[in-house]
């Protein structure tokens, strides 16, 4: 079910095979940086508990 791409289909591949690099790499990104903020806020909050300052 792959159209016949004829002569461009080295730079259309390349093309789908670079913007599905880019898009695992801005998820992976959003992930690790998902992953920091939770682990700051919860610092914070136990700090803020710790202190009294709820």
């Amino acid at each position: 079910m792959i159209p016949d791409l004829g002569k461009y289909a080295t730079e259309v591949l390349s093309a789908y095979g670079v913007s599905l690099l880019l898009l695992a790499g801005l998820l992976a990104r959003t992930l690790r940086r998902g992953k920091s903020a939770r682990a700051a806020l919860k610092q914070i909050e136990a700090e803020t508990k710790r202190h009294g300052k709820v």
